[in-house]
């Protein structure tokens, strides 16, 4: 395998930022297999979060583009073929700068990008950034705002704002929505994604994700309570109910 096939400008590669960890072989984050770049720094406060860890923006540990893209070198051929790059958290948009030169980069490189958001903060999100960005995974993780706060801790409009700006511009974007037992699967609510979805035409797939617990172990670390201890996991009857009120193709 060969390293990205242009140099990359200084101006890019000495922009800093802040990251959880890397992963190279991404599978649920976009398209075919990724590379992954977790950074830190989230303003919501999800009661499910399974990276509390990667909450506050100084848990990560600072880097630069040009050392992320020395990762992706070694394997970037096979990510040109076969998936691409993908930036998540955390949140990205509390680092902007730092996501936008991560993903130029990329597409100097060659590879196609991804940008795993919230959308809270897509106000954040330049020109220049959605430019670089080949795709959008946005989490919508209700639709009913009173829902959305009580989940996130934050409100729910920038998301469906950031969501209508990416419809205008026609980038590519998958709705993720977080199936919890007793929170977030009300008819109503599910419904109501339903119809937003099918009011953006660039909205290509809707994932749902059932509500796990892998992060509870995280939070019990960092001596944080964690609030859904005694909420079930979907089964997968629940699942298939929400796929189908959805009425568009997603994944588990």
């Amino acid at each position: 395998m060969t390293a990205p096939s242009l140099p990359l400008p200084r101006s890019l590669a000495e922009v800093s930022g802040r990251i959880h960890s890397l992963e190279t072989a991404g599978t649920v984050d976009g398209p075919g297999v990724r590379f992954v770049v977790f950074t830190t720094g989230c303003p919501l406060r999800c009661k499910y979060c399974h990276n509390p860890d990667a909450q506050h923006l100084k848990a990560g540990e600072v880097t630069t583009v040009g050392a992320v893209m020395t990762e992706v070198a070694p394997f970037a051929d096979f990510y040109r073929a076969h998936g691409g790059l993908t930036v998540t958290g955390g949140e990205p948009l509390v680092q902007p700068d730092f996501t936008r030169a991560l993903f130029q980069a990329a597409k100097i490189a060659g590879l196609k990008t991804a940008l795993d958001t919230s959308g809270f903060l897509g106000a954040r999100a330049d020109e220049a950034l959605l430019e670089a960005t080949d795709l959008v995974l946005l989490d919508i993780k209700s639709w009913d705002p009173e829902t959305y706060k009580d989940v996130t801790g934050v409100a729910l409009q920038p998301t469906l704002d950031f969501a209508e700006r990416l419809a205008e511009r026609g980038i590519p974007l998958w709705l993720r929505f977080v199936l919890v037992p007793g929170l977030t699967d009300a008819e109503d609510n599910v419904r109501g994604l339903a119809a937003f979805a099918r009011s953006l035409p660039n909205v290509e797939r809707i994932e749902v994700l059932p509500f796990h617990k892998m992060g509870e172990a995280k939070w019990r670390a960092l001596g944080r309570p964690y609030q859904l201890f005694e909420t079930p996991e979907p089964t997968a009857e629940q699942v298939e109910r929400v796929k189908a009120l959805l009425g568009q193709a997603a994944v588990a």
